[in-house]
């Protein structure tokens, strides 16, 4: 019980930007990428939304379809968006990139070797810097004729 689970469920996040747009990136702590959703969200509403038509669709009148058609557009990307991003990272938390080494490998047992000393200390294989390891030393099959 002591391992916390960082694993995202990406349709728990598709759910909840359904439920209120930014949610769902709230969820997965991306805090300007929900902010940035609320602004699409109100930038769209500013300019592509006849006010007329929101007034109406409140009050209950026959409002055409495509001139509210903006806002879920935009609540589908963001949903979408969340769902992409939650699958992403736990990918990303799944696969984690190698990480790289500063010393070369060991050529008898693979282990990182410490530039300081003239031997491995994890199986004793003395190492002669500047030269070729027996790694370089294999020669190469040549094709006979």
């Amino acid at each position: 019980m002591g391992q916390s689970n960082t694993h995202k469920r990406p349709w728990l996040a598709a759910l909840l930007s359904a439920v209120a747009m930014g949610l769902g990136q709230l969820y997965l702590r991306r805090w300007r990428r929900a902010v940035g959703w609320l602004v699409v969200l109100i930038g769209v509403d500013i300019m592509f939304i006849d006010q007329t038509a929101v007034t109406g669709a409140q009050n209950g009148e026959f409002v055409a379809i495509l001139s509210l058609l903006p806002v879920p557009i935009v609540g589908a990307l963001c949903v979408f968006d969340a769902y992409v991003l939650a699958h992403a990272t736990n990918i990303v938390k799944e696969h984690p990139a190698p990480a790289a080494t500063e010393h070369p490998p060991c050529p008898n047992c693979g282990k990182e070797l410490d530039p300081e000393l003239t031997f491995c200390h994890w199986c004793s294989t003395e190492i002669e810097w500047g030269r070729e390891t027996k790694l370089d030393q294999i020669p190469e099959k040549q094709d006979s004729p």
